[in-house]
C-alpha cells in the first residue's frame, strides 16, 4: 500500500489533516514575521544582530601594572544580550590544569580505577586505609612506647608524683573518662565523684587500676515487693536520719523503729551493720550521703531503695593497654590524694 494511503500519514485521516494544516500556519506566520518585522517606538524589536565593537576591561600584566583592552563580540545576541568573547583569567585556567594533573597523580599512586592498587611507597600490595591505621600507630609505639614502658616501671603512687605523667594521665581522660565523670572528675548523677573520698570498689591504688582495667558492674536489687511501700518509706527514712545524719522533711510520716529491723534484715548483709559499705561488693558508704551518686532526697533514696540500680563502668584494657591504664589510674589516684599524702608515699 502507497505511503500516502496508510492511515496513519494520509492527508484522509481527518486527525492527520489537523496536525498538517496547524504545521502549515505556522510555517506561513514565521515566514510573515521574517518578511515584515513588528517594530517598536525605536525601530524593529528583533533587528538582525551586526557585529559591533566588543566591551572593555581591566587587565593586569605581570608587573602588576593595568591597562584596559577591547572584548570582542561573537556576534551573538538574545534580547538585546550580547555575547562576547571574554575568556576566563589565565591563573583559572592553570588551576583547572593543575586538577586534571592531580587526579591523574591520585589515580597512580592510589586504588581508584578497578582492581588497580596504587604504588604509594610505604604501602606492600598497594594503599588502604586499614594498612595507614596500621602504619601510624606502629610509629606511635615506636616513639611513645619508651616513655610509658619507663612509667609502667613504677608503681601507680610513684607516678602519681611525677608531673609529666599526671599530664599525661590528664589527657587519656579527657579522651575516654570525661564524658561519664566530668572534665574535673567530680561525676554526675549515676556516675561517681572521683575527686573525693568515697570509693564504692576502693580508692587505694591497686583497686583504682583494677577497676578502669576490667571495669565494674554493680546491682542494687529492687525491696519493693519484698517489704511493701511501707517498709520502703521507714527503710529510706532510717538511712537518711541515722545512718547519714540528715533531717527528714517535714511532716515525713515514718517509723525509724520499723525501718532500723528492716535495715538489719535486707540491708546491713552489703552495706553493714553501720552503713559502712563493702568495697568487696561495690556497696556505697552510706553514712556519706554525698557520695550517693544516685540522689540524697528521701525522694530519690525511696526510688533507689523500690526500684533497685543498675550500673557497669566499661573495662578499657581492650582500648587502652595496661601501660596507659597505668597512667590513667595515677592519675585518677591524684586526685583524691593531697600533696603532702602523695610525698609521704
Amino acid at each position: 500500500m502507497a505511503d500516502s494511503d496508510d492511515e496513519h500519514t494520509s492527508p484522509q485521516n481527518p486527525d492527520n489533516r489537523i496536525e498538517l494544516e496547524r504545521q502549515a500556519a505556522d510555517e506561513a506566520h514565521k515566514a510573515k514575521i521574517l518578511a515584515h518585522p513588528p517594530e517598536g517606538p525605536e525601530g524593529p524589536l528583533h533587528p538582525p544582530v551586526t557585529p559591533r565593537p566588543g566591551a572593555t576591561r581591566v587587565v593586569r600584566d605581570r608587573k602588576g601594572g593595568r591597562r584596559v583592552v577591547e572584548v570582542p563580540s561573537t556576534g551573538h545576541s538574545w534580547d538585546g544580550i550580547e555575547e562576547y568573547d571574554n575568556p576566563l583569567p589565565r591563573w583559572w585556567f592553570l588551576l583547572f590544569i593543575g586538577t586534571l594533573v592531580f587526579g591523574i597523580l591520585y589515580l597512580v599512586l592510589y586504588p581508584g580505577l578497578g582492581n588497580w592498587k596504587g604504588v604509594l611507597p610505604g604501602y606492600e600490595g598497594g594503599w588502604t586505609q586499614e594498612k595507614q591505621w596500621e602504619r601510624e600507630v606502629a610509629q606511635a609505639d615506636e616513639k611513645y612506647g619508651p616513655i610509658f614502658a619507663k612509667y609502667a616501671a613504677m608503681s601507680v603512687e610513684e607516678v602519681a608524683q611525677d608531673e609529666q605523667a599526671v599530664k599525661m594521665g590528664a589527657r587519656l581522660f579527657a579522651n575516654y573518662c570525661a564524658i561519664c565523670h566530668g572534665s574535673d572528675a567530680k561525676g554526675s548523677l549515676g556516675f561517681p565523684n572521683l575527686a573525693d573520698h568515697d570509693w564504692r570498689w576502693g580508692g587505694d591504688a591497686a583497686s583504682i587500676k583494677t577497676s578502669i582495667l576490667n571495669g565494674r558492674i554493680a546491682a542494687m536489687p529492687a525491696w519493693g515487693q519484698a517489704i511493701g511501700e511501707e517498709g520502703v518509706k521507714n527503710v529510706a527514712a532510717f538511712v537518711r536520719k541515722e545512718l547519714a545524719g540528715l533531717a527528714l522533711p517535714e511532716g515525713t510520716d515514718a517509723d525509724l523503729g520499723k525501718g532500723k529491723e528492716v535495715y538489719a534484715q535486707t540491708c546491713s548483709v552489703c552495706h553493714g551493720q553501720s552503713g559502712e559499705g563493702m568495697a568487696a561488693l561495690g556497696a556505697p558508704n552510706l553514712q556519706h550521703a554525698s557520695g550517693w551518686i544516685y540522689g540524697s532526697s528521701l525522694a530519690q533514696l525511696q526510688q533507689t531503695i523500690r526500684h533497685g540500680r543498675n550500673g557497669q563502668m566499661p573495662a578499657q584494657q581492650q582500648y587502652l593497654g595496661d601501660d596507659k591504664v597505668h597512667l590513667l589510674a595515677a592519675y585518677v589516684y591524684s586526685l583524691s590524694q593531697k600533696p603532702e599524702q602523695l610525698a609521704k608515699q
